[in-house]
């Protein structure tokens, strides 16, 4: 299934190819500040429909995860890198996600917090 999604003021906006039936809470930092839900896809199943002038991108850490946000309304819909796999993700949060009832949606959790 073809899902589309954006930032709160439709800067950045995107599509992403795949079976939504889980996401993953993570308890670092960011992710629970941001209430991040994470819907993992390979890179090649995720699709950028505005021009990524309209965002910016924080790191931090081990700078491996690039966090995306809007300039205009600092919605943060999602982030991009190397997972542990070596394959190259994106962790859309689903939250950002039109028209999606995400409460039957299996959620896991990931200590983040200890890495």
């Amino acid at each position: 299934m073809i899902y589309k999604g954006s930032c709160h003021c439709g800067q950045v906006a995107f599509e992403a190819e795949g079976n939504l039936e889980k996401v993953m809470q993570c308890n670092c930092s960011i992710c629970s500040k941001r209430g991040v839900l994470h819907w993992f896809v390979p890179l090649e199943n995720f699709r950028l429909l505005t021009p990524e002038g309209g965002m910016s991108t924080y790191t931090f850490n081990k700078h491996t995860i690039k966090h995306r946000y809007c300039t205009k309304c600092g919605c943060a819909p999602y982030s991009d890198g190397v997972a542990p796999s070596g394959n190259y993700m994106v962790a859309i949060n689903a939250r950002c996600l039109d028209g999606v009832d995400l409460s039957p949606i299996k959620v896991g959790h990931f200590d983040g917090r200890s890495l």
